[in-house]
């Protein structure tokens, strides 16, 4: 498996009671950030045969080839990393933020995304909240000496439900497990999990009774999610809260907090 960030500067892991899981495209920003940084080619778009030959569950695959097709045809770092600056949060996602900046000591906070850590980096410095983050868990991606933004994939998996290159069931899993015995023993009370997309269904289903799925309204994850609500066969354990916003979450940790 890939190496996840290091840690950085967010409060004491033993104070923290509570773990929330965020996806990055279109959940903590506003669109995809593959989609933001193609907008920086020279035509603003892919050519026919390129989109063409994307095979479904291979996107990181895909992903390789634009990125190199980008690299031909003159697209360099600084193009690449203004594009992703510029890509607007999500609505209601700063109010999230400074809300769980001022309860440190509760939530410990993770990023789980498909899209990859030269992007989500970038933005969440540029923003000035990756210091909320402990973790960041994506598929690895730098430059070579040649200008080249290289994408790997995360890891291989078993999972049927999942691209090839990363389940985030399984990360989610491995991860609970590790920090439980980083933290001697002590489980986190409740798990939250934030975003829009199919694969982030996958690891909805490792919530327990107590945790709750933020899927984004009338995005994926909210319909699949609906679905397996209605389905009796559905292992769905987690409580489901759609946001539109992320003052809709923030209103929901608070009543978490006021129960205490």
């Amino acid at each position: 498996m890939a190496a996840p960030s290091n840690l950085n500067n967010a409060a004491p892991a033993s104070q923290q009671r509570f773990l929330v899981l965020f996806d990055f495209d279109e959940t903590i920003i506003n669109e995809s950030s593959d989609d933001a940084v193609v907008a920086a080619a020279p035509e603003q778009r892919l050519p026919d045969w390129l989109r063409d030959a994307y095979r479904e569950g291979h996107y990181n695959e895909h992903m390789q080839r634009v990125l190199a097709y980008m690299a031909e045809r003159g697209v360099c770092e600084d193009a690449i990393r203004q594009a992703v600056e510029l890509i607007p949060p999500a609505p209601g996602m700063p109010a999230l933020f400074q809300y769980l900046r001022g309860h440190q000591k509760d939530f410990e906070l993770v990023v789980v995304s498909d899209a990859n850590m030269y992007f989500i980096e970038t933005w969440l410095e540029r923003t000035g909240a990756r210091h909320l983050f402990r973790r960041v868990f994506s598929n690895p991606a730098s430059f070579d000496a040649d200008g080249r933004l290289v994408l790997l994939p995360f890891h291989s998996h078993a999972c049927p439900r999942c691209p090839e290159n990363m389940c985030k069931q399984a990360i989610l899993r491995e991860y609970l497990v590790r920090r439980q015995h980083e933290r001697g023993g002590a489980p986190f009370q409740r798990v939250f999990y934030v975003g829009d997309g199919a694969n982030d269904i996958c690891p909805s289903l490792a919530l327990g009774p107590g945790d709750t799925a933020f899927p984004r309204r009338g995005f994926p994850m909210h319909g699949l999610l609906e679905e397996l609500e209605r389905s009796p066969a559905a292992n769905l354990k987690a409580n489901v809260v759609p946001w539109a916003s992320g003052e809709d979450v923030v209103d929901c940790l608070k009543k978490l907090m006021e129960e205490r």
